[in-house]
């Protein structure tokens, strides 16, 4: 975990990796879940045997599985001191660059790419990284936008 005590200590890291976070693994029965919860449930996904004759030979996660990795890992990895509130705010581009196989472990990495002034807010930008374990390219790579407030009972914008 890196903790910051302020935007100057934020600043003064830009460009920095945090991380890594701990493994997640990507079993098929979680795989399974996602599909069902967000209807998602194609074969190249949920479907074993007819994944072992297709383009990778076994089932591989959603995309968006691993996407939604972003949060766990930058709460786990990234932290802010004496804050009010800290919201995901969105992301500015998300890229899959390679699948991850059932049964595969990730984690991820965060870079700090931004820390500015919004409102009574800062909003950081991360450049998060889930890669598989072994793998030589990522899985996913995230743009992910947080806006902190500091200790007061101001609402971010």
């Amino acid at each position: 975990m890196t903790v910051f005590a302020s935007a100057d200590e934020i600043k003064a890291a830009l460009g920095q990796e945090v991380g890594p976070s701990r493994w997640f693994t990507l079993d098929q029965q979680r795989i399974n879940d996602f599909g069902r919860l967000s209807e998602d449930e194609q074969w190249i996904h949920t479907d074993p045997e007819r994944a072992a004759s297709g383009p990778f030979g076994i089932t591989v996660a959603h995309g968006y599985l691993t996407l939604s990795l972003v949060s766990p890992i930058v709460m786990e990895i990234f932290q802010v001191e004496n804050l009010h509130s800290a919201i995901n705010y969105g992301m500015n581009k998300v890229r899959f660059p390679a699948p991850v196989a059932a049964g595969s472990r990730v984690r991820g990495t965060a870079v700090i790419g931004a820390c500015e002034p919004v409102g009574d807010a800062l909003q950081i930008i991360l450049t998060v990284s889930i890669t598989a374990e072994d793998a030589t390219r990522p899985a996913c790579v995230a743009e992910f936008l947080m806006r902190v407030v500091a200790d007061s009972p101001q609402p971010v914008p």
